[in-house]
This record gives structure tokens, C-alpha cells and sequence, in this order.
């Protein structure tokens, strides 16, 4: 009995002995395991992270550029509107001035209202940051001096759908290809929409918005003259080349779009200083000993 006992305790020591290797290597092989399902899934983690973190870079990135687009508004610039030719000479010139009595003939439906305008002694404080250096003069006499403004007044008998225009006698030709028109108005904080009536090269009207008038005193407004089509035909055609004696455009007037839910009462709306922006190469750069085709 005593040797079988130890025989059994040698057994089991010879037993132990042998496993201890293979419980170690199996507690070896299972922390090795651990570590590399660690070390996989914190790589894995690590290259999500990257990976949304560049994809956010990237988003920012471009709604950064997005938002740098779009953050560019302001007046149209009259330089890269409707280029057609290898040069240009622009010009911002005076149209006019509103300093001549019942030159501007304002109306409206009879069933609407009243309509009257005048001139007033003023000028829009903001010119004198906006001066025009070698001025050049279109259709005004330089000996009338700038101190007056247009005022025109409405009186409405019913609220609704309405407008009013204010006209030339006859319509002011633009030399050159015209690219903005701007005016300096009073809108008095108003909803109604202001828009320039001008006339083509073939003598077909279009309507141009200046914008709303919702704001109070004097503000200048400006618009961009769409560009022709290339064939000369189409759009506002400022110049074809078949009619070699005249080009450009005409100002014909204002017109003035109601809002209906602020039509009733009275209204009253000033204007100053029509300007233009227009490319006068082609009548500046003319080779003196050229013949004019006008005959």
C-alpha cells in the first residue's frame, strides 16, 4: 500500500510535470490571442478614426470652399459681363442727372390713383464717396448744374394689384455695349420692386429689376445688362453687325410693382444720378481715317 501510494504521488508529479508546459502554453497562446484581438480591433479603431477624421477634413474643406463662393456677393461686376471682344474699355458714364423740368412724365391707371413728380433741391450724401473722375456726359447740357432730385408721389383709391412707370420724353441712347445701369433711389422701406425699362438695338423693350425698396433714404441700386446671344440676334442685342451705324441700348424709364397689401394711401419714391457702365472701345479706338458707314 505504502508503494502504491507512491507510486501514485510520482505519477501525479510526472503528470504535473508534463501538463505544466502545456497549461502554460495554452495560457500563453490565449493572452497572445487577447493581446492581438486587442491590438487588431484597436488598430481597426484607430483606422476608423483616421478615416472619419479625414472624411471630415474633407467636408470642411469643401463646404469651407462652398461657403467662400458663396460669401462673393455684391454689385455685378460690370468687367466679365458678356465678353465678346479681346478688349474693352470700360466707362461709368452719367445717363442723367434729373435736372431738367418735365423731361420724366410719370403715369398710371386712372382707376388705380393720382400720380404727380417734381423737382426737389438735394442730393444722396453718398455720391461724394462716389465720384465720377473725368466724367463724360451722355445727353446732358454740362452747364445745368447737379443739385436737384426727381421726386414723384402716388395716391392710391384702392388697394391691389397695381404699378406705375415713370418715362422719358424720349428714350436716352447709351454709346458704347452697355454692362450695368445703377440709380440712387429713396424707397421709402416699401415692398414694391423697381425696374429699368430699357430698349434694344432692334427697339424691343425688356424690363431689368433694380430690386425691392424695402429700405429707408437714399441707397443706389444697380443691375447687370444680360449679355446677347453670339448670334447676334437673340436677347438684348446691343449690337449687330450688319447695322454698322448705330449700337447700344436706350433708356426708356422706371416702372414701379406695386406690393397689394401696401398699395393704398400715398406713396413717394426719389430718384438721382442714372448711371452706365459701358465699353467704349470700339468707339474710342475708330482709326481716324475710317469711313462711317451712315450714309
Amino acid at each position: 500500500m505504502k508503494h502504491a501510494k507512491i507510486a501514485t504521488v510520482a505519477l501525479l508529479a510526472f503528470a504535473l510535470l508534463v501538463g505544466l508546459p502545456l497549461f502554460s502554453q495554452a495560457t500563453s497562446t490565449g493572452t497572445t490571442g487577447a493581446a492581438s484581438t486587442a491590438a487588431t480591433t484597436g488598430s481597426t479603431a484607430a483606422s476608423s478614426t483616421t478615416a472619419a477624421s479625414t472624411s471630415t477634413g474633407s467636408t470642411a474643406t469643401a463646404s469651407g470652399t462652398t461657403a467662400t463662393t458663396g460669401a462673393d456677393v455684391g454689385s455685378p461686376n460690370p468687367a466679365i459681363i458678356g465678353i465678346d471682344t479681346a478688349q474693352q474699355k470700360l466707362k461709368e458714364v452719367s445717363v442723367d442727372k434729373f435736372e431738367e423740368e418735365g423731361f420724366w412724365i410719370p403715369s398710371i391707371s386712372p382707376d388705380v390713383g393720382f400720380i404727380t413728380d417734381r423737382l426737389f433741391l438735394g442730393s444722396p450724401a453718398g455720391k461724394a464717396n462716389d465720384p465720377l473722375p473725368d466724367e463724360r456726359l451722355l445727353n446732358i447740357n454740362n452747364k445745368v448744374a447737379d443739385t436737384h432730385v426727381l421726386g414723384v408721389r402716388v395716391e392710391y383709391l384702392h388697394r391691389g394689384y397695381t404699378d406705375f412707370e415713370i418715362r422719358a420724353q424720349k428714350p436716352i441712347p447709351i454709346e458704347g455695349i452697355t454692362k450695368t445701369l445703377s440709380v440712387w433711389v429713396v424707397g421709402r422701406n416699401y415692398d414694391n420692386v423697381l425696374k429699368i425699362i430699357i430698349e434694344d438695338f432692334f427697339g424691343r423693350e425688356y424690363e431689368l429689376p433694380l430690386g425691392t425698396l424695402n429700405f429707408q433714404g437714399w441707397k443706389k441700386l444697380t443691375v447687370a445688362v444680360p449679355p446677347q446671344s453670339p448670334d447676334g440676334t437673340s436677347g438684348i442685342v446691343q449690337r449687330n453687325y450688319h447695322y454698322n451705324n448705330r449700337m447700344g441700348i436706350k433708356v426708356v424709364g422706371f416702372k414701379v410693382e406695386c406690393d397689394p397689401m401696401q398699395a393704398y394711401g400715398s406713396y413717394y419714391i426719389y430718384f438721382d444720378d442714372l448711371r452706365a457702365v459701358t465699353d467704349l472701345f470700339a468707339e474710342d479706338n475708330r482709326d481716324p481715317d475710317d469711313m462711317s458707314d451712315s450714309w
